[in-house]
C-alpha cells in the first residue's frame, strides 16, 4: 500500500533544497549524508522476504541530474510488524566519540486508515551497533543497542508534515558503527539521514593560535585545547581555551603579548614603526619617542638620548631625556649680625628637570694664600643637596676674603664629564666677599685656677678659638657675693683682653658668683655668657675651729641615726602586715630629691614646628619605602617599610602617616609625639629615626618591632614562656620607665598594648600620645584638661583628681606586670569601668595570675598601695627584678590564690541568681562558647556533670590554653560555692 504516492514530487523537491542548505553548516564534519551520496545507498533491509507485505522500500528519482533516494514503509494491519533498515558501515575519526544523527521523516496519522487497523503505530526506533570492520550483509538484532524512540511532532493526514529530529550517539570507541531503524507498524517515509560530528574551527584569540578541534569528548562538556603564541609574541603561561560540545570556543586562559619592539595588528605582532618604541611585552601599542631622543628604525625597544641629553639612573626608559642645568642667577651676599646670607635665583635653563639641587663651596684667602674653608664655617641648613635658593653662613672670620661658589645640579649632572665641551653649560656661579663683623665667641668652660682667703684666680675657654691675624677678643667679667645675686647695684665689672684674671680684696670664706661674656668688635654685649660660683678660703685663725665643728657634726649625725632606727622598729611593731625578711630593704625612702629636669615639653613652644626641628631629624621621603599597612593609629595608617639613608645600612622601620584632610592642629598634635620621642635615647624606649615635615605628607619614622604589641603577642603565645622569661620582659619595661622617670617625665598610658616587642623579645615603651612632663610644683604632678583616662591601668588618685606622677606610672606598671604574667589577659576581665573604680576604692586588688611567682605578685601589690608615697620607685623595681633574675630559684615559689573570693565570676548564676539552664548558656556567659562541641563529645551535657569536673578532666576534653583552662576552672569553683558571697570587693 503506497500512501505517499501523491506526496513524492514534493518530497524529492524538499530533499534537494535540504541538501543545498546543509552545505552551509561549516562547523559540522559529515560522516554520512543520505541525500549527498548521489548513487545507490546499499542499505540492508530485514527480513528479506515477507511475501505480499514487504518491509522498508527504497524509492529512486532523478532531479537535475542527481539520483535521490528515500525509504518508506507502510504495513498497517492486524499483524505485528518488525521491519529493520540498516545503513552501510560508517567509519568515524578516532577522536570523534560523540556524533549527531539528524532525521527528516513523515508519519501518517493512524486515524486516516481503516478502523480495523488496530496495530497501527505512529513511532519508530533508532538503534546503533559498533564494529571494528564492515560485517557486510550479516545482520543480528541482538548486536544493536537502542538509542531512542522517534516520535513525530506533526502527523500527516491530508497534507505534507515533515518532521526533523536530531539524536546524539555518545561514547563511541570502535573504528565504526551502523545505524538501524525499526518499524513496528507505522506508515513512515524516511527522507534524510545525516550523521556528523561538530568541531571548533581553527582560530586566533588573544594572539594565540588554536587548531581545529573535535567538539566534546568522553564524559566531557568542555575539551581543553592548548594554543601556540603567534610569531613575535610570548606568554608567561601556556595559552589554553575550551571547545564546547556545540563547537564554540569558550573560557580562554592566559594570553600572549607582543614582544618588546612589536605591537598587535589584526591578530599578529608587527614591528614598531620608525620613531616609535615599546620597552616590554604587553598589550599596549608602540609609543612615539619622547623629547630629546633619537628616532631609530622600526622595532625599537627604547629611544636613546640625543647628544648632550641624558637620563638619570632613576629615570624611566620611556621618559624624555634631559639637559644639564645652567648656572644659578643673581647670586647675592647679605651681611647680618656677623652672618652671611647667600641667595640666588634658579637656573634659566633647568634642562627640563624639576629635581634641581645646589651645592656650596667656599674658599678663604689670607693675603695671597687661599684654601678651602672646610669645616671651619657653619652652613644652615647645609651646604650640599639644597632645594631652597638660600643658605645662612656663620662662624666666619672678620677681614678675610671669602669666595662662595653655588653649583646647580640635577639627576643627570653625573654625566657632565660626557658632555661636549662646546655645548656644556656653565653650572656654577661665584662671588667674593669679606666680613667686617662676626659674632663674639662663646664661653664654653670656666674654672678656678687658684684661691686664697682673699683672692681667686679664674680662667675660661672660648669657642671657636681665635685665629692668627684676628683682632683680640675682649671680655666682660661681672662678679658679686652670692647673696647679692648680681644685682645691678652690687656687682663689679671688669673689661679684660685675655681669658684669665686674678681678683683680690675678697672676703674670706665667702661664696662669689662670676659671669663672663665675650664682647663684639664694638664692645657691645653679644656672645653667650657663663655663670659659676667659687668660694674663698677661710682665714687661718679659724682653722683651729674646724675640728670642733666636725666633731659636733659627727655627734649630731650619730644621734639622728639612733632616733631613726628607734622609729623604724616602733613602726614595724605597729604594722604586723609588713613582710619580714630581706625584701623589706628593696624600696627606698619615699623622701627623695627630685631629679634635674632634662626633658623639654614641646607644648611650651609657641611654634610647635620649632620643637620638631630641634628634637627630630628631617628625612627626605625618597629615603623611605613603604611596604604594607600593619595597623592604624589615631592620625592615620601605620606602614612597615625600609629606611635607606646615604652612608647608613638599610633598616626596617615603622612609618606613621597623617591621613588626608587633616587640620593644622591635628598635624601639630601628630608631630608633637615625635618631638617627645626625639629627646629619648634608651634601649627600652622606642627609637625615633626621624620625621618628614617639609613635604605634603607628614610622617613619623621609628624603629620596626617585629612582634608588635606585647598584649597581643602574649595572647598568641599563651603558655609558651617560662616565668624567668616573663620577668626578663618586665625588667626591660621597668628600665625604660626608670629612664623616663629620671627625666622627670610621666607616661600616663603605660599598658601592655603600648609596649612593643622585637624578634629578640626585647620590650620597648612606646605611644607618647598621653604623656606629659612633670611640672615644677612640690607634688610633681600634671593636671589634665579632660579627655579619656584608661581606667583599668590608672592609679586611683589620677582617676579621682586627674593628677599624674611617676608614682601613678608605678601603679600602671603593676597592672602591666599582671598582664604579662597572665599572658595578655584583660585586667579586671569583663567588669565595667564603674565597677573597677568602686572595687579599687574598697581595697580590692587583682589576684595572682595562675603560676605567678610569689615575689612577683608581692611586687604588684606594692605597686598598688593606695598611698602613692609608699609605692616603690622605678629604680627600686629594676633592682628587685635584677635580684630575682640573678636567683632563678626565687621564682619557684608560686603565689596562692582563691578564685572564689578574688575574681568576679559572671558565670556563677543567671541574672536572677538561679543556676544556668544548660552547658552552652554557661559557656557563653564566660565567653568560652568555642568549647561547646568539646563538652558534647565528652558526654558532658548537664550542669551537674560540669560541677563534677576537675582540672584534668577539662584538659582531657581538649582545653589546652592555660588562660582558657583557668577561666573554666575558676567558673566551676564559683558554681560549686554558689551559696557563698562572690563579690569583686572581697578581701
Amino acid at each position: 500500500m503506497d500512501f505517499f504516492a501523491g506526496f513524492r514530487p514534493l518530497l524529492f523537491s524538499y530533499v534537494l533544497i535540504n541538501g543545498i542548505l546543509i552545505t552551509l553548516q561549516t562547523k559540522e564534519e559529515v560522516l554520512l549524508d543520505m541525500n549527498a551520496i548521489g548513487g545507490e545507498l546499499g542499505w540492508l533491509t530485514w527480513p528479506l522476504d515477507q511475501g505480499d507485505r514487504p518491509g522498508w522500500e527504497v524509492v529512486q528519482k532523478t532531479l537535475n541530474g542527481s539520483q535521490l533516494y528515500t525509504y518508506s514503509v507502510c504495513n498497517v494491519g492486524e499483524r505485528e510488524q518488525d521491519n529493520w533498515l540498516r545503513t552501510t558501515f560508517i567509519q568515524r575519526r578516532p577522536s570523534a566519540s560523540r556524533v549527531f544523527v539528524e532525521l527528516k521523516f513523515i508519519v501518517r496519522d493512524c486515524n486516516s486508515f481503516d478502523s480495523s487497523s488496530l496495530t497501527c503505530k505512529e513511532t519508530f526506533n533508532l538503534f546503533t551497533s559498533e564494529s571494528d570492520a564492515d560485517v557486510g550483509t550479516t545482520f543480528r538484532k541482538g548486536q544493536f543497542k537502542k538509542i531512542a524512540t522517534i516520535a513525530p511532532d506533526e502527523i500527516s493526514k491530508n497534507e505534507l508534515r515533515i518532521n526533523t529530529d536530531t539524536r546524539v550517539v555518545e561514547n563511541l570507541s570502535r573504528k565504526g558503527f551502523y545505524l538501524a531503524f525499526q518499524d513496528i507498524g507505522a506508515c513512515i517515509a524516511l527522507l534524510s539521514v545525516r550523521v556528523y560530528y561538530k568541531t571548533c574551527s581553527a582560530t586566533v584569540k588573544s594572539l594565540a593560535s588554536f587548531p581545529e578541534t573535535i567538539a566534546g569528548g568522553e564524559n566531557q562538556a568542555l575539551r581543553e585545547v592548548n594554543g601556540v603564541c603567534v610569531k613575535n609574541s610570548i606568554s608567561e603561561e601556556q595559552p589554553r581555551i575550551h571547545c564546547t560540545v556545540d563547537g564554540e570556543w569558550v573560557v580562554p586562559v592566559g594570553q600572549c603579548q607582543c614582544k618588546p619592539g612589536y605591537e598587535e595588528v589584526k591578530d599578529s605582532c608587527q614591528e614598531c614603526q620608525a620613531g616609535f618604541f615599546k620597552t616590554e611585552a604587553s598589550g599596549e601599542k608602540c609609543q612615539p619617542c619622547p623629547a630629546n631622543t633619537q628616532r631609530l628604525n622600526s622595532g625599537a625597544l627604547y629611544c636613546p638620548c640625543m647628544e648632550g641629553f641624558y637620563r638619570a639612573p632613576t629615570d624611566l626608559l620611556t621618559g624624555p631625556c634631559s639637559g644639564l642645568p645652567s648656572a644659578p642667577r643673581d647670586l647675592l651676599a647679605t651681611h647680618s649680625a656677623g652672618k652671611l646670607l647667600l641667595s640666588w635665583s634658579p637656573p634659566q635653563d633647568t634642562g627640563g628637570r624639576t629635581d634641581i639641587t645646589y651645592n656650596i663651596e667656599c674658599q678663604r684667602c689670607e693675603g695671597l694664600v687661599c684654601q678651602s674653608c672646610g669645616e671651619k664655617i657653619h652652613y644652615e641648613p647645609a651646604n650640599v643637596g639644597l632645594t631652597d635658593t638660600k643658605v645662612l653662613v656663620s662662624d666666619l672670620d672678620a677681614h678675610l676674603n671669602y669666595t662662595f661658589s653655588v653649583e646647580a645640579q640635577s639627576g643627570v649632572s653625573l654625566f657632565i664629564s660626557q658632555a661636549p665641551n662646546v655645548d656644556r653649560p656653565a653650572s656654577t656661579s661665584s662671588l667674593t666677599t669679606s666680613l667686617l663683623y662676626t659674632d663674639p665667641p662663646k664661653i664654653t668652660t670656666m674654672r678656678l685656677a687658684e684661691r686664697t682667703s682673699t683672692s681667686l684666680s679664674l680662667s675660661w675657654d672660648v669657642s671657636p678659638r681665635p685665629r692668627a691675624h684676628s683682632p683680640p677678643i675682649r671680655y666682660e667679667l661681672k662678679y658679686c657675693k652670692k647673696d647679692d645675686n648680681l644685682d645691678v647695684t652690687t656687682y663689679t665689672v671688669l673689661i679684660l683682653e685675655k681669658n684669665s684674671v686674678q681678683i683680690h680684696k675678697l672676703a674670706p670664706g665667702t661664696a662669689y658668683l662670676f659671669r663672663v661674656q665675650a664682647l663684639s668688635s664694638d664692645d657691645s654685649s653679644g656672645g653667650s655668657s657663663m655663670e659659676e660660683q667659687f668660694e674663698t678660703l677661710i682665714e687661718e685663725r679659724s682653722q683651729s675651729n674646724i675640728a670642733v665643728i666636725l666633731g659636733a657634726v659627727v655627734g649630731g649625725a650619730a644621734m639622728l641615726l639612733i632616733v631613726v632606727v628607734v622609729l623604724l622598729v616602733r613602726r614595724r611593731k605597729r604594722n604586723p602586715h609588713i613582710r619580714q625578711g630581706a625584701e623589706d630593704t628593696y624600696f627606698s625612702s619615699s623622701e627623695q630629691l627630685k631629679p634635674l629636669k632634662t626633658y623639654v615639653d614641646p607644648h611650651t613652644y609657641e611654634d610647635p614646628n620649632t620643637a620638631v626641628m630641634k628634637f627630630a631629624t628631617e628625612i627626605h621621603p625618597s629615603h623611605i619605602t613603604k611596604e604594607k599597612v600593619i595597623g592604624a593609629g589615631e592620625f592615620g595608617e601605620v606602614y612597615r617599610g625600609n629606611l635607606k639613608v646615604p652612608g647608613r645600612k638599610e633598616s626596617a622601620v615603622a612609618i606613621k602617616t597623617l591621613k588626608p584632610g587633616y587640620t593644622e592642629k591635628q598635624r601639630q598634635d601628630f608631630l608633637s609625639e615625635a618631638s617627645i620621642m626625639g629627646q629619648f635615647s634608651h634601649q627600652n624606649i622606642i627609637r625615633l629615626e626621624g620625621v618628614v615635615t617639609k613635604f605634603k605628607h607628614a610622617m613619623i619614622v621609628t624603629e620596626y618591632m617585629e612582634n608588635g604589641a606585647l598584649d597581643r603577642y602574649l595572647r598568641d603565645h599563651d603558655g609558651e614562656f617560662t616565668s624567668f622569661q616573663l620577668v626578663g620582659m618586665l625588667r626591660g619595661i621597668a628600665a625604660g620607665m626608670k629612664y623616663l622617670s629620671d627625666m622627670s617625665y610621666v607616661h600616663r598610658d603605660l599598658a601592655a598594648r603600648n609596649i612593643l616587642v622585637n624578634n629578640t623579645l626585647e620590650c620597648k615603651v612606646s605611644d607618647f600620645g598621653l604623656s606629659r612632663v612633670l611640672e615644677d610644683d612640690p607634688e610633681g604632678t600634671y593636671t589634665t584638661s579632660g579627655g579619656k583616662i584608661p581606667i583599668r591601668w590608672t592609679a586611683p588618685e589620677a582617676i579621682a583628681y586627674r593628677k599624674f606622677t611617676s608614682a601613678s606610672d608605678v601603679w600602671s606598671f603593676g597592672i602591666v606586670m599582671w598582664e604579662v604574667m597572665a599572658f595578655g589577659e584583660r585586667p579586671y576581665w569583663d567588669m565595667s569601668n564603674h565597677e573597677v573604680m568602686k572595687a579599687i576604692n574598697e581595697a580590692f586588688r587583682l589576684p595572682a595570675p595562675m603560676d605567678c611567682p610569689s615575689a612577683v605578685y608581692q611586687l604588684m601589690l606594692q605597686c598598688w598601695l593606695h598611698d602613692r608615697s609608699k609605692r616603690p620607685r622605678f629604680g627600686d623595681i629594676v633592682n628587685l627584678l635584677d635580684k630575682l633574675l640573678r636567683s632563678p630559684d626565687s621564682l619557684k615559689t608560686i603565689a596562692d590564690f582563691d578564685p572564689r573570693v578574688s575574681i568576679r565570676l559572671p558565670s556563677t548564676s543567671g541574672s536572677d541568681g538561679s543556676p544556668f539552664r544548660s552547658v552552652s548558656e554557661w559557656l557563653e556567659s564566660i565567653k568560652m562558647s568555642q568549647y561547646g562541641e568539646n563538652f558534647s563529645r565528652a558526654g558532658v551535657v548537664t550542669m551537674d556533670q560540669v560541677l563534677q569536673m576537675k582540672n584534668e578532666d577539662i584538659k582531657n576534653i581538649g582545653v589546652r590554653l592555660p588562660g582558657h583552662l583557668k577561666r573554666i576552672a575558676y567558673s566551676i569553683l564559683g558554681l560549686k560555692d554558689q551559696t557563698s558571697t562572690l563579690s569583686v570587693f572581697a578581701v
